[in-house]
């Protein structure tokens, strides 16, 4: 694996990315966890426009689907001890540099959110942190998620008039991971909490009560599954515990258990803080990558190996303390990996070629 890395802002704390349509064209979203710009650039890496330059504590983006130039986005959680303002706002898009900022819902502590389609309906999935906090470090209030059914045309919230949701679960202690994937045909949301993995599937039908799954108790910072090895069975990659150290991924056995199967090759002590973390295929395999914000502050991209019978590891980049990453092919079918790599201030455009 070959990558040709350019930098293309520094941004203070730079966090969350997503892919966005403007005008037609594909583009991407990089915004600051503090208080700092959100910033839309071209496919190839050109800054276009500032979307907004206060007030920060970006954790999550998202483009409303069916629409130009439209997205969610989180404001003002700027860390576990300093997020009960946070709120998600509509971002849209008026002209050139010209963006229209409206709340869509008030939730405080909430950490990601995702935008989940099942029968023909968009659902908002809200998972929040905790739900309550008095001092520093407190961790007395689990985090819960909620859900509501999210309208085509979003035009009529705003501070005066809030999207309602609905609790779907709560007691998820540390509610920090979020990974969109597909289940059975639809959207469905993986979890990562103090409790383990979790697996929520929005509404059969409208009107039905949404699924919730625990797969595994294990404390879990992130998740993933992906069937890395090609046997037709997805593997479940994970984080452990909050913020962690440890890397891991479980293999189903014959009674369909998740047993272990891999653990990251390297001392904890160099992987403090394993934080960013997106599924793609790269050269037609499978592909995790993962970033660590302390320690050696790596980015790796782990994939399965045929001939060897195990997981390999190609570097993506080293001490750069990548908090956040994605992947898209641009419009000539190159892979393109963007980091945000928060701990240096860099927002960095890799091409990846074998």
């Amino acid at each position: 694996m070959k990558i040709e890395k350019k930098v293309i802002s520094n941004l203070n704390k730079c966090y969350s990315l997503s892919e966005i349509t403007v005008e037609g064209k594909h583009c991407f979203l990089v915004a600051a966890e503090k208080t700092d710009r959100c910033i839309l650039f071209s496919e190839d890496g050109t800054e276009l426009e500032t979307v907004w330059e206060l007030p920060g504590g970006v954790m999550t983006m998202t483009p409303v689907p069916g629409t130009d130039g439209q997205f969610l986005a989180t404001h003002k959680f700027y860390s576990p001890n300093d997020g009960k303002e946070a709120r998600i706002v509509i971002a849209t898009r008026k002209g050139k540099g010209d963006w229209e900022i409206r709340t869509l819902c008030e939730t405080p502590f909430v950490h990601r959110f995702g935008i989940l389609r099942r029968g023909g309906v968009n659902y908002l999935l809200v998972c929040c942190l905790k739900t309550g906090h008095e001092y520093k470090n407190d961790w007395r209030f689990p985090g819960a998620c909620f859900g509501a059914e999210l309208p085509a045309d979003l035009s009529e919230f705003n501070e005066n008039n809030l999207l309602p949701l609905d609790l779907i679960a709560d007691g998820m202690l540390k509610n920090h991971g979020f990974a969109k994937i597909n289940h059975g045909g639809h959207d469905a949301a993986l979890i990562g909490c103090e409790e383990g993995t979790v697996l929520i599937d929005p509404p059969a039908v409208l009107g039905a009560e949404w699924e919730v799954d625990q797969i595994l108790s294990t404390p879990s910072s992130d998740s993933v599954l992906l069937d890395f090895d090609g046997d037709g069975k997805l593997e479940l990659g994970f984080i452990s515990p909050f913020h962690g150290n440890a890397l891991v991924i479980y293999h189903l056995d014959e009674h369909d258990n998740y047993v272990p199967q891999w653990k990251l090759p390297f001392p904890e002590a160099q992987t403090e803080m394993l934080h960013a973390t997106w599924t793609c295929e790269l050269f037609g395999k499978p592909t995790w990558l993962v970033g660590w914000r302390k320690g050696t502050k790596d980015t790796i991209a782990i994939s399965w190996d045929d001939e060897a019978g195990d997981y390999k590891i190609d570097y993506i980049d080293k001490n750069t303390g990548c908090a956040n990453i994605l992947h898209f092919k641009d419009k000539d079918g190159k892979d393109i990996i963007i980091g945000a790599n928060r701990e240096i201030d860099e927002v960095a455009y890799y091409t990846v070629t074998e």
